[in-house]
């Protein structure tokens, strides 16, 4: 029975959670939320995740009612992510894998979207969308690595949606993303905007440029509403990412698609990926924003797998970096 600690911090969510076995027993976080209108930048993210990382140790050891003694192995975000929010959690976690004795590991964050949702959906060999506020990736597992099929040449997916919830000036809590969605529900009329898929690759910056510029103008002018622009924007990225998808899982013959990351959350995503999957003969699996969003558990999943595997990082290696690929990691854990 391996117990796996899991510190992930690479945004603006501090979470530490615990697996034992392939079960979460906790999986508390705290969240840096800005006034409306606002991003956060890596300076303050990292003080926020500096002062809450002891309560939310404390809780999750608590949640899951473990010892330190009976922790089995340290696992922390490695990267992508931002530099500063990135560094604080390592410190964190490279000083209880030291008081406490333990192994370390360091995770890519990608990879633990992944595991955490193989691990919650029970799919076997998935193409996995995944969707967030940093990352756009459609991913496939060959040969020991996770292979990237296609992905954003500019900004995420969740960045542009996150981005015009500013112009809107919505609220960041609990999230930008979120607020759209619902006001999307309420959207009737469909503005037209850029449509760009490039191969098995998308681009978000120009569609942003044009919603960022006509945006005022046309709630002005009460051409369309607030929500008819949120319902536009969402309908057009959603059916990019999804004819990638849908070209990836033909590439690789798939009957699975697994949605992860923070925008997986996402119920018109879910929707019309479900769409698609059911045309194709496929099951879709996705999950909710316990497991969706940045989670300390997911760090412990997969560090989890990794040390089951005989993975162990020394420490003067448990370094951070904003640019880690999905496809530079070994998948030691999977046949």
């Amino acid at each position: 029975m391996v117990v796996a600690i899991g510190f992930e911090g690479s945004a603006n969510k501090l979470g530490i959670g615990i697996v034992k076995d392939g079960v979460v027993l906790s999986n508390p976080r705290h969240t840096y939320i800005t006034p409306p209108g606002q991003g956060f930048l890596p300076k303050d993210t990292a003080k926020h995740h500096r002062e809450h990382a002891l309560s939310v140790l404390k809780l999750a050891l608590e949640e899951a009612n473990i010892k330190p003694e009976e922790i089995d192995v340290v696992c922390y975000t490695k990267g992508p992510g931002m530099g500063a929010p990135l560094v604080s959690t390592a410190l964190v976690a490279r000083t209880v894998a030291q008081l406490w004795n333990k192994p370390i590991v360091a995770v890519n964050h990608c990879i633990g979207h992944i595991e955490m949702g193989r691990l919650i959906t029970g799919a076997q060999n998935p193409t996995v969308l995944y969707v967030s506020g940093g990352n756009t990736q459609v991913i496939a597992y060959s040969d020991k690595c996770y292979r990237i099929f296609g992905e954003t040449i500019d900004i995420a997916v969740g960045n542009c949606l996150d981005r015009f919830a500013r112009v809107l000036k919505l609220s960041n809590d609990p999230s930008p993303g979120y607020n759209i969605e619902q006001l999307a529900k309420k959207g009737r009329q469909y503005l037209e905007m850029p449509y760009v898929v490039k191969g098995m690759d998308v681009s978000f910056s120009g569609l942003l440029s044009y919603i960022e510029e006509k945006a005022p103008k046309l709630i002005e002018s009460n051409a369309y509403t607030p929500e008819d622009l949120c319902f536009s924007l969402q309908e057009t990225v959603f059916a990019m990412l999804i004819e990638i998808t849908e070209r990836a899982m033909a590439h690789c013959d798939s009957n699975e698609v697994l949605i992860v990351g923070g925008v997986g959350c996402n119920k018109r995503l879910q929707e019309m990926m479900g769409v698609m999957a059911s045309e194709r003969g496929a099951t879709l699996y996705a999950t909710d924003e316990r497991f969706c969003i940045d989670n300390g558990a997911m760090i412990a999943q997969a560090g989890w797998e990794m040390f089951r595997s005989g993975v162990v990082t020394p420490l003067d290696q448990t370094t951070c970096t904003q640019r880690f690929r999905t496809d530079e990691v070994e998948v030691t854990w999977r046949s």
